[in-house]
C-alpha cells in the first residue's frame, strides 16, 4: 500500500541527498509530504510513477513529472494558508503547470508527452498546449455493421504511429465559473496490421499517412474546491470539433464531447461523487481510422473494445477519508455504445473496483494512489493522480 510513496521518495533522494530530514515531511502534521519540495526547490517536481496494466496494451510503466510554477509571493501566500489550516492552500490555483512524461508496455506500445498550462489576470485567461509522439498496438473489435452478435465480434490487431499537438485558449465570462474558448488539434498518423487482409484494407482506405486537423469551440463551468482532488463542487465541459479538408485534414467529420463531475460532501469523512460523459461522431467520410470512433472509457475496461458512433458513460464513487492524508474509495461505472449500422448495433459494459489515495502534497491538495478495477473477465490496476474520473 505504501509502495508508491516509497517510489516517489527514492526518485527524489538522489537530487536532494543533502537536504534536511524535514525536507520531505510536512511542518504541520509531520507526515511524508512533497509540498515543500514542489514549492521551494528550483527544480522541484512531483514524480508520478506510471504502472500500466491497461488490458488493451498489456503491462508496462513509465514516469510523469508534474512541475508547478509560482512566484515568490504566490508561494508565500500558499505556505501561510497551509500553516493556518490542514486544508489551507489547496484552493489556490497554480498560475502555471508543466507536465512531461514517457512510458511503454510489453506489447511495444510507447508514448512521450509534454504539456503546459498558463493563466493570466487571476485565471481570467487560460492557455494550454500539449504535444507528443506515440506508438500504440491495439486490438480493434468489429461486428461488421451489426451483422454479428456482441459475443461474436471479429478482433484484429493494429499499430498506430502518431505525432500530435493541441492547443486551446479560454476566457472567463465576467467573474463567473464559466470559461469559453477555442481549441485546435493536429496529428499525423499511420495505421497498419499484421493481418495481411486487414492491412491491405487499411492502406486502401487511409494510405501511408493521414493528417488530422481540427478546430472547435469549448465551454467549461467549474466550481470544484480543488483541481487535483476535489471534495465538493462540480465541473461541466463540452467541446464541438470540426475536422475538414479546408483546414488541412485528410478527412471530413465532426465530434461532440460533453462530460461532468459532481462532488457531494456527506460528512467530514464521506464524499459521494458522480461522473458522466457523452461522445458522438458525425462522419462525413466513412473511411476513417479505426481509432477515430469514440469508445467506452472506464477503469477496468479495455480501451477501444467498445466503440460506437455514440458513447455514453456514467460513474459513481464513494470515498471515505480516514484522515486528511488517507482516503479509501469504491466505484462503479456503466458504458453503452450505439452505431449507425446495417442493423441495431449497441453494446454495454459495467465495471467496478476499489482504490486508495494518499495526500502527497498538502499545500496543493495533490493525492496519489492506486485503483483496482474489474469488468467481467478483465482486471486492471492503475496508478492514479487525482480522483480517478
Amino acid at each position: 500500500m505504501f509502495k508508491f510513496v516509497s517510489l516517489c521518495f527514492l526518485s527524489l533522494v538522489s537530487s536532494v541527498g543533502n537536504a534536511e530530514s524535514s525536507y520531505f515531511f510536512d511542518e504541520k502534521d509531520g507526515q511524508f509530504d512533497l509540498g515543500y519540495h514542489l514549492a521551494e526547490n528550483a527544480y522541484g517536481f512531483l514524480p508520478v510513477p506510471v504502472l500500466i496494466t491497461e488490458p488493451a496494451v498489456g503491462a508496462g510503466g513509465g514516469i510523469v513529472g508534474l512541475f508547478l510554477h509560482e512566484t515568490e509571493a504566490e508561494k508565500e501566500a500558499r505556505r501561510q494558508k497551509a500553516l493556518e489550516s490542514i486544508d489551507g492552500g489547496a484552493q489556490l490555483m497554480p498560475a502555471a503547470m508543466t507536465l512531461v512524461g514517457a512510458g511503454g508496455t510489453a506489447n511495444g506500445t510507447w508514448f512521450g508527452i509534454a504539456g503546459h498550462r498558463h493563466s493570466w489576470l487571476d485565471d481570467s485567461i487560460r492557455y494550454t498546449v500539449v504535444g507528443g509522439a506515440a506508438n500504440a498496438n491495439l486490438d480493434i473489435y468489429t461486428r461488421l455493421g451489426g451483422l454479428l452478435p456482441p459475443d461474436k465480434a471479429i478482433q484484429f490487431d493494429t499499430t498506430t504511429e502518431a505525432l500530435f499537438a493541441l492547443q486551446k485558449i479560454q476566457f472567463r465570462v465576467a467573474e463567473t465559473p464559466l470559461m469559453l474558448g477555442l481549441k485546435q488539434f493536429w496529428a499525423e498518423s499511420s495505421v497498419s496490421s499484421s493481418n495481411a487482409v486487414v492491412d491491405w484494407i487499411l492502406q486502401q482506405q487511409l494510405g501511408d499517412k493521414t493528417t488530422t486537423s481540427g478546430l472547435g469551440l469549448i465551454a467549461e463551468y467549474d466550481t470544484r474546491d480543488n483541481i487535483f482532488f476535489p471534495k465538493k463542487g462540480y465541473i461541466f465541459s463540452a467541446e464541438y470539433m470540426v475536422f475538414d479538408e479546408s483546414i488541412g485534414s485528410d478527412h471530413n467529420y465532426q465530434t461532440l464531447e460533453a462530460s461532468g463531475e459532481v462532488y457531494l460532501p456527506l460528512s467530514n469523512h464521506w464524499t459521494l461523487a458522480f461522473a458522466g460523459g457523452y461522445d458522438q461522431l458525425y462522419a462525413g467520410d466513412i473511411q476513417l481510422s479505426p481509432t477515430t470512433k469514440p469508445y467506452v472509457e472506464l477503469r477496468g475496461v479495455s480501451a477501444f473494445k467498445y466503440q460506437g458512433d455514440q458513447v455514453a458513460t456514467v460513474q459513481s464513487q464513494l470515498m471515505y477519508h480516514l484522515n486528511h492524508r488517507w482516503t479509501l474509495s469504491a466505484f462503479y461505472g456503466y458504458g453503452v455504445t450505439d452505431s449507425d449500422a446495417i442493423e441495431e448495433n449497441s453494446d454495454s459494459v459495467d465495471s467496478y473496483g476499489v482504490g486508495f489515495r494518499y495526500q502527497i502534497a498538502r499545500r496543493y491538495g495533490i493525492h496519489m494512489g492506486m485503483d483496482f478495477a474489474t469488468s467481467g473477465d478483465e482486471n486492471a490496476v492503475y496508478f492514479t493522480l487525482g480522483s480517478g474520473f
